[in-house]
């Protein structure tokens, strides 16, 4: 909103003088050229009603963040529509309202794997003119977790919190300055320290044949320089690259260093794992953490730190988790869903989220936040910011689903023996490349 000026009793009586000598045609065009500069900001003569679509949110994070928002844009209305807590309910109830080119809704909150395929399918808006308009500056947002909203050259959502893998380790038997750095030396600090402080394993992870092994593989694959799909679209999982990167999953993987039924373990399994004290080292996402302080459920409650993913040859990848915020294509509202999706992602919306939802920012700089640190101390360790910034997303096609079950297949076989890695990425490659240009 603009602040009032003061004006002199001169300059109001020639204001007034000039009001009254212009003819009716003019007044009505200078109250055209402020409704249409008001239409712009999100503001209007009466007030507009959005929708706001997102999962089900047990805190009180959504309802302040839409009190806070109706406060500074008096002229829209916000109405919360809850969706499935399940995803992948969540994905499909979208689907089916946006292949009717329904408008009942006009935001949306998306996982981060859907963008591309919403962008593909013509349900959501590009926002690059809104983001262009308004000089919102892309470069302050985590731009791993900014990427996974882009597809095609084109920003079809913004980042509204992030979630990535993390390395945590015991720290009553890894001192801080061992921390391994690399994968290489995690996997010589998992021999080391196996059978130490009670545990019978030297490292966890997620290796079954699940979402959870593609999220490890990507992080394997980037910190080694490789990539499954680019940001064209073109497939270019066949690479030295990719094969040095899953070479080193495949040996960890196959090691003593984690238990025989790897292959068995998604994240409860891993988890839990970590919390009985089995284990110096676990691969796992932020909700690790606060599971490890439980003092109801862990043995290793203040014994935990955290630290960025081990390097490859190209430094330190986490694979990206987390949730975007688009607007619905058909929505009869797009100026004021925008203003609300400005607010929403943008400071003060995201401090909103993390004080009151305990979401990580997308935003950097909160992380220095005050008040976001006094609701989640965790939020100002280095090695928790320094792993966030490592965030890389999965690959960003129409077809997610697809691409990610083949890359499961192909990862699994190769940690069986069944293929070698060379096999298994010339796979990938043959597979990928036929599903995308279906």
């Amino acid at each position: 909103m603009k602040k009032a000026v003061k004006v002199s009793s001169a300059m109001l009586a020639l204001t007034l003088g000039l009001a009254a000598c212009s003819n009716s045609e003019t007044t009505n065009e200078g109250a055209k050229d402020k409704d249409k500069k008001d239409a712009q900001k999100g503001k209007s003569s009466e007030v507009v009603k959005i929708v706001y679509a997102r999962g089900q949110d047990a805190t009180k994070a959504t309802e302040k963040i839409i009190e806070a928002f109706e406060q500074s844009h008096p002229n829209i209305k916000v109405e919360f529509r809850e969706m499935p807590s399940d995803s992948g309910k969540q994905h499909d109830a979208y689907v089916t309202m946006l292949n009717a080119q329904s408008s009942e809704i006009d935001v949306m909150d998306l996982d981060v794997v859907w963008p591309a395929e919403f962008a593909q399918a013509g349900y959501t808006l590009p926002l690059d003119r809104f983001i262009e308009n308004d000089g919102v500056d892309l470069s302050k947002y985590n731009q791993g977790a900014l990427a996974a909203g882009n597809f095609n050259g084109k920003q079809w959502a913004m980042p509204k919190f992030i979630d990535a893998g993390m390395l945590f380790y015991r720290t009553d038997i890894v001192p801080k300055d061992k921390v391994p750095k690399t994968w290489d030396e995690l996997l010589a600090a998992a021999k080391q320290y196996k059978g130490k402080g009670g545990t019978k394993f030297g490292y966890l992870m997620q290796a079954k044949q699940y979402e959870g092994l593609v999220c490890n593989a990507v992080e394997f694959i980037a910190s080694y320089g490789g990539q499954i799909v680019d940001k064209n679209n073109n497939v270019v999982v066949n690479s030295p690259e990719t094969i040095k990167g899953l070479k080193k999953m495949v040996e960890i993987a196959k090691s003593d260093v984690v238990p025989s039924n790897i292959t068995t373990f998604t994240e409860p399994e891993s988890h839990t794992a970590f919390i009985e004290g089995q284990s110096p080292f676990i691969r796992n996402w932020p909700y690790q953490y606060a599971l490890a302080n439980d003092k109801e459920q862990s043995k290793i409650v203040g014994k935990v730190g955290v630290a960025p993913l081990p390097a490859g040859d190209k430094g330190s990848a986490a694979t990206l988790g987390g949730w975007m915020t688009a607007i619905n294509k058909y929505s009869k509202h797009p100026k004021e869903a925008w203003e609300f999706v400005k607010f929403m992602t943008g400071p003060e919306g995201q401090k909103i989220s993390a004080i009151y939802g305990g979401l990580a920012p997308t935003l950097p700089e909160l992380f220095k936040d005050s008040d976001v640190l006094k609701a989640n101390p965790f939020f100002g360790e280095q090695g928790f910011v320094d792993a966030l910034n490592a965030a890389v997303p999965r690959p960003v096609v129409p077809n997610y689903p697809e691409v990610s079950e083949i890359i499961q297949i192909n990862v699994s076989k190769a940690l069986a023996g069944e293929l070698t890695v060379e096999q298994a990425v010339a796979n990938m490659e043959k597979e990928i490349k036929a599903a995308l240009n279906k």
